[in-house]
């Protein structure tokens, strides 16, 4: 039976009415007091970022977590979307709603629930909170799920310039963040340090604080369109939703692309580009949100900073695309840089 609860929460009142419907058609009360969670995690809540599930990228990556847990570990879940325009008190009161229904842990999804977690985690000392690309927000219940995008960016970078034949390469940041700055950093080192001759193209779609750049596709698309008018045959769009509009646009254009988070050749959604998407960073959000699920369930709450890198395979280049794998040459420069940088021969930078 299927044990995941969707929900969209729009204020206090309409999250805790839409958390008191599970799947099966049970109620649960909304206790005020932070003793009302299950201590050994049989109820969990994510929280997504913006774009929410079905963003064939981040989101869907911490859903595929979820998942797993259900499947292994018999966790009841809840999902949070988040609304259009929402203010940090509208994810205060989300998170609260979801502790209040006994849920734990409670994972939100992206560095943006860090205000909101900073002030809900203490009142809910039982339960633990999960912030996903954050580490500034710390407490003894709060596990920080932080990752080396800069690193696997990297790879990406050495792939790009080792199959650009324009010898121009475009990266698409969906807001310009320092998270997002990672990924650049490390792709234009990595481009750098194969082949000086190659141009990177930089563009972000928006500025905070505005997020439509993580939730757009036509913003992505139109980015793609000018960075391949520009010559680039290679794009790498670290954008979320909104990379999917430039994931299209390359398609059709019959360059390459570069996709993030998840594995984005295997996402349903973009099959009809996937012979497109030569490779992806993935960040192993999926292991990240099962682990923490566990380490709850197990009666072992993670805290703290809790780190994926390289030397984990935390994060990484996808090798689904036969195309890609069948790139000798290409693939022996990857295998190459992963281990200098894992043996500490190179060190990405996570600044541009």
């Amino acid at each position: 039976m299927r044990r995941i609860t969707r929900i969209a929460t729009v204020g206090v009142m309409s999250a805790a009415l839409a958390l008191s419907v599970t799947a099966c058609g049970e109620t649960s009360s909304s206790s005020s007091s932070d003793t009302s969670s299950d201590s050994k995690g049989g109820k969990t809540a994510i929280a997504y970022d913006i774009g929410g599930r079905g963003d064939q990228s981040f989101n869907d990556a911490a859903y595929a977590g979820l998942v797993r847990a259900q499947k292994e570990l018999d966790a009841k879940g809840t999902e949070a979307e988040p609304s259009d325009g929402e203010s940090d008190a509208d994810k205060v009161q989300r998170l609260t709603a979801l502790a209040r229904a006994g849920n734990n842990p409670v994972i939100g999804v992206g560095f943006a629930y860090a205000p909101a977690i900073k002030k809900v985690a203490p009142k809910f000392p039982k339960i633990t909170f999960g912030i996903i690309d954050d580490a500034s927000v710390t407490g003894d219940n709060i596990a920080n799920i932080v990752f080396n995008e800069e690193q696997g960016s990297y790879l990406a970078g050495v792939a790009a310039a080792k199959v650009t034949k324009t010898k121009t390469v475009g990266f698409i940041g969906g807001v310009e963040t320092p998270l997002i700055k990672k990924f650049e950093a490390g792709f234009v080192q990595g481009v750098a340090d194969t082949d000086p001759k190659v141009k990177v193209v930089p563009q972000y779609l928006t500025q905070p604080p505005n997020f439509d750049g993580f939730s757009k596709p036509d913003l992505g698309k139109a980015a793609a369109q000018g960075q391949l008018d520009k010559g680039a045959d290679v794009v790498y769009s670290a954008a979320g939703l909104a990379g999917s509009g430039a994931i299209e646009a390359v398609s059709k254009a019959g360059k390459w692309n570069i996709g993030v988070d998840s594995d984005q050749y295997k996402q349903e959604g973009l099959s009809a580009y996937k012979e497109s998407i030569l490779t992806s960073v993935t960040k192993d959000v999926e292991d990240s949100v099962f682990n923490l699920i566990k380490s709850v369930k197990d009666g072992k709450p993670e805290s703290g900073e809790v780190r994926y890198g390289l030397d984990k395979d935390g994060v990484g280049l996808a090798m689904s695309n036969p195309a890609f794998t069948k790139m000798t040459e290409v693939i022996a420069a990857v295998d190459k840089a992963k281990k200098e940088i894992i043996d500490g021969t190179i060190t990405v930078k996570s600044t541009p």
